[in-house]
């Protein structure tokens, strides 16, 4: 127990009081079994964990029916269920013959690492039976504004941010870093030879916060452009890394097409580049990516149903963040200074697109709104500003 109270803990709960299951997504070494043993503590019925890395509870699933059926009076959780793709259809047939005798809720919650795998698999099986949450590293709003810049450092991987010292922190992020690569791509069956695996990251993580260039990748490494393809797919898909795509307003204007790259972790981040602390990246050339990508996961976080891009064009007009749900469009504009400055790209950006609302969120200690109705806050008072206008 990491003494953490996760905001997903009580939705999830309550989706299994309607859903027959739910499907917990998230990175490895994320918190999502710790959460699980939690809401197993004071969920109304018993509960089962069964880790399908493990050799002995994977071969209780050999004959899936004949070991869940006398379970259903029980929740079964079910780890790194994308492991067992053959399951699903047994599962939907469960659940199903639950739902006749009345068990219509709170069967299954799955834990997955993997999340395209995750989504493909149980999609069409589980259509209108199951749930699906994204856990991610601790987040701002999980703990007190104090350990802001502990979190952006470390990251939010609970053991990194916790670790008693900045060297065990940064030794804990080396060897997921190391796992990752070796391990955990290696059991999807997508991994290259290690030390270009490797160096493919450390680029990705110099080109954090820009627009993605395939062939400068290509250039730089064995690997063919298809190939890259598919690792920036694999990386996206194990919750690493994130291409923001850009927003497309019909301006007249020259647009960039391709996505933005960032990392979606800021302490991984900050190991591949070798930032050890926060006197080092306080002068290090990529503190003001560092923090535009801090700031746009805590964001994205918030607003769980809203689409996330970025504004660009060739002209220089610029948005670090749109976030979009159906008509309505939010603006975000990310500075790590304490009093930013505005340019005229980020004028002529808000007049392309015309948000309803436009925010700079810079390392400021106060929330005001200008002249010009531009609200300038920090990070910490993003829940509040947003809870609202992301419910309505």
């Amino acid at each position: 127990m990491h003494g953490v109270d996760r905001v997903l803990k009580a939705k999830i709960s309550k989706l299994l009081e309607f859903f027959p299951a739910v499907a917990l997504l998230g990175p490895r070494q994320c918190g999502k079994t710790t959460l699980a043993h939690e809401i197993s503590t004071s969920f109304e019925r018993d509960s089962i964990y069964l880790d399908l890395e493990n050799v002995t509870d994977n071969t209780k699933l050999d004959d899936c029916v004949g070991y869940l059926s006398p379970l259903e009076e029980k929740l079964v959780i079910m780890d790194e269920i994308q492991n067992r793709p053959g399951l699903f259809p047994e599962i939907r047939g469960l659940i199903d013959d639950g739902r006749r005798r009345g068990i219509k809720s709170g069967r299954f919650l799955f834990l997955g690492s993997a999340s395209y795998e995750l989504l493909r698999q149980s999609g069409e099986s589980l259509a209108g039976r199951i749930a699906y949450l994204e856990l991610t590293p601790f987040r701002l709003n999980e703990l007190s504004a104090e350990k802001l810049d502990t979190l952006w450092i470390r990251g939010g991987f609970p053991d990194s941010f916790l670790a008693p010292t900045e060297e065990m922190s940064r030794e804990w992020r080396r060897n997921f870093i190391d796992t990752y690569l070796a391990r955990d791509l290696g059991l999807l069956n997508r991994v290259g030879p290690l030390p270009a695996m490797r160096d493919l990251m450390h680029m990705l993580a110099h080109l954090h916060g820009q627009v993605l260039n395939i062939a400068r990748l290509v250039e730089s490494h064995e690997f063919s452009r298809a190939a890259i393809n598919g690792y920036l797919d694999l990386f996206e898909q194990t919750f690493v890394t994130r291409r923001l795509q850009p927003y497309f307003v019909n301006v007249g204007k020259r647009l960039t097409k391709r996505p933005k790259i960032y990392f979606r972790d800021t302490g991984l981040l900050h190991q591949l580049l070798g930032i050890p602390d926060e006197d080092t990246l306080r002068g290090h050339p990529a503190r003001g990516s560092s923090w535009e990508g801090f700031v746009i996961e805590e964001i994205i976080s918030l607003m769980p149903n809203w689409e996330p891009f970025f504004y660009r064009t060739s002209h220089g007009a610029e948005l670090d963040l749109v976030m979009v749900k159906g008509d309505r469009r939010l603006a975000f504009e990310i500075k790590v200074s304490t009093a930013p400055s505005l340019t005229k790209g980020f004028h002529q950006a808000r007049k392309d697109i015309q948000p309803e609302q436009i925010f700079v969120v810079s390392r400021t200690n106060e929330t005001w709104t200008s002249a010009e109705e531009v609200i300038h806050t920090n990070i910490s008072a993003l829940p509040e500003i947003l809870s609202q206008l992301a419910a309505d």
